[in-house]
């Protein structure tokens, strides 16, 4: 027999015991590329690259490849233990330890692959209990099933899933991740949390788009932002996670631990400073103070509780029966804070020490204005200090009250719920009454103290320089004559629109001259003056009509500035 009939013979007898053998004892050498020679960064080719077993059966129309199986495509490397590959439409089903692979950053680990390579996209599944699993560098995503388009390099979930970066953890029931861009964008109940243990940040929301290289969140559906501090509404907004920094449009709304609200169109808020910017309608609420501030624009510092208004800038004040209004250029709010010292009482058990008093203050100027149902005025100055409740008014300040009007250089009210109780007027005081036609009722001095009992003077002081001017009621209740005074002090006593005393000491002089004989000289004190073209007629009328035309010229250049 010769060598080539004794190898042929011995392979017909070795055959039978080789096929034999289970597939992992058979010495089947790794499959070797397709097309060798072909470029795969091109075209849109899947490629087999390894695999321990290559069959196919007649009735199958794909190849089962069995044994550290290899796909590429691309720069995508695609691995698992078994699979079914469609070689003409470039398309394939994997199964277990499945993989994805791109360089040394992108990863995704599933338990089935199903890949069409038509459309190029590659839907993953997860085994029960299990997850399929993304991972770009520091960024992980987690779902049941994960679907990934390679020909735009977008992954996408439809049945909820978990994204993580190092700042941040979100969650929603549609989410999709570009790896290449970092950016995600998540739909319905959705959920971000930060992962600072120091600090506190949750963001719900139905649209929210994330970049996981700068962490920054933008929110495009009705939406609330939780911290420590307070809670953000918005239906529009950019969020830093990082820095805590967020810009908010369309009518956002802050509400902070202090219990105050900002709302306007567009707000800068730094939450870490604590300092917040507004434009366009806003409304700064402080429901502790029963206070609101308004304007065009303003700004508010949460930790030094101070305040800054300016555009048809108002403040109300809504503690009691009315309201106040009052306006001026410009608002200024500010707490201040003084230490005061606790002496020792030995008796009531009481230690030396010092404590903190906190007390708030309100500036307003120029151009103030101010209207209450019974109370109305106008200065250029105006400041309200919380602790004592007072009113002070500075240059050429007017107040009115019914058919009453004071001035003088300065003026202070104590208020209480917003009732006054006292009017000081410290230097150069005048009060007048409008009786009817050209008559009024007129004091004039140096100092004036006015006292108030539910809203109606019931006492006035007049300290030096005393000059008035009376028309006093006869027993029917009519006016025949006027009075013209003068002294050093006055005291008088009043209920409702009458005149029940008056007091001048320590000497008097003046006369009485009835009505139908008295000359207009003495009708009038020197320094009267009746500033009724001055004086605010209701809430609106705080805003002159040069503050409204010159609202309406910056409305006007606003709108040809978005119109080019």
């Amino acid at each position: 027999m010769n060598r080539r009939s004794f190898f042929i013979a011995f392979l017909l007898l070795a055959l039978p015991a080789l096929l034999a053998l289970a597939p992992h004892d058979r010495p089947v050498p790794p499959i070797r590329p397709q097309i060798p020679a072909a470029d795969r960064s091109t075209g849109n080719r899947v490629f087999l690259e390894r695999a321990e077993v290559l069959r196919k059966e007649t009735f199958d129309s794909f190849l089962t490849v069995v044994g550290d199986v290899v796909f590429t495509k691309g720069p995508m490397t695609m691995k698992c233990d078994s699979a079914h590959f469609f070689e003409g439409s470039e398309s394939l089903q994997a199964f277990g330890n499945v993989s994805m692979e791109q360089g040394d950053t992108l990863f995704v680990y599933a338990d089935e692959l199903d890949y069409d390579g038509m459309s190029e996209i590659a839907t993953l599944y997860a085994d029960p209990g299990k997850k399929v699993r993304l991972i770009n560098r520091d960024v992980k995503l987690e779902t049941d099933i994960f679907i990934y388009d390679l020909a735009i390099d977008l992954g996408y979930y439809e049945v909820g899933g978990k994204l993580t970066d190092p700042s941040n953890t979100l969650t929603s029931l549609y989410g999709e991740y570009v790896p290449s861009t970092k950016e995600a964008n998540f739909y319905t109940n959705v959920h971000l949390n930060s992962r600072n243990q120091t600090d506190t940040l949750d963001i719900y929301s139905d649209t929210l788009y994330y970049n996981t290289a700068t962490h920054i969140a933008q929110l495009f559906s009705p939406s609330e932002v939780i911290n420590k501090r307070g809670t953000i509404y918005t239906t529009l907004g950019i969020y830093d996670t990082d820095s805590n920094r967020t810009t908010l449009y369309d009518r956002s709304t802050i509400v902070t631990a202090q219990h105050h609200t900002l709302t306007a169109d567009t707000i800068f808020y730094d939450r870490t400073a604590g300092y917040g910017e507004a434009w366009g309608g806003m409304v700064l609420t402080d429901s502790v103070h029963d206070a609101q501030v308004s304007g065009n624009y303003g700004f508010y510092n949460e930790i030094a509780d101070t305040a800054f208004v300016t555009g048809r800038a108002m403040l109300k004040h809504y503690n009691g029966p009315d309201t106040l209004y009052l306006h001026g250029r410009y608002i200024r709010t500010a707490a201040l804070y003084d230490t005061v010292h606790v002496a020792a009482d030995s008796v009531r058990g009481i230690a030396e020490s010092t404590r903190i008093d906190t007390t708030h203050v309100a500036v307003v100027h120029p151009g103030v204005r101010f209207y209450r149902a019974d109370l109305q005025g106008v200065c250029d100055s105006l400041r309200f200090t919380e602790r004592d409740s007072t009113l002070r008014m500075f240059v050429d300040p007017v107040v009115w009250s019914e058919d009453r009007q004071i001035f003088g250089n300065v003026i202070e009210m104590l208020l209480n719920d917003s009732t006054i109780e006292r009017a000081i007027l410290p230097d150069q005081a005048f009060a007048a009454q409008r009786i009817e036609g050209p008559h009024f009722q007129q004091l004039s001095g140096k100092e004036m103290i006015a006292d108030f009992v539910g809203g109606e003077l019931r006492r006035l002081d007049i300290n030096g320089n005393v000059e008035i001017i009376m028309y006093p009621e006869e027993n029917d209740s009519t006016i025949n004559k006027i009075v013209n005074a003068q002294s050093s002090f006055l005291t008088a006593f009043f209920k409702g629109r009458a005149t029940e005393s008056v007091k001048m000491w320590p000497e008097t002089t003046g006369t009485a001259t009835p009505l139908f004989i008295a000359r207009k000289s003495l009708y009038y004190l020197p320094k009267f003056k009746w500033f009724e073209e001055r004086r605010p007629l209701n809430k609106d009328d705080i805003f002159t009509k040069e503050e409204d035309a010159a609202e309406e010229v910056s409305e006007e250049e606003g709108s040809v500035a978005v119109a080019e």
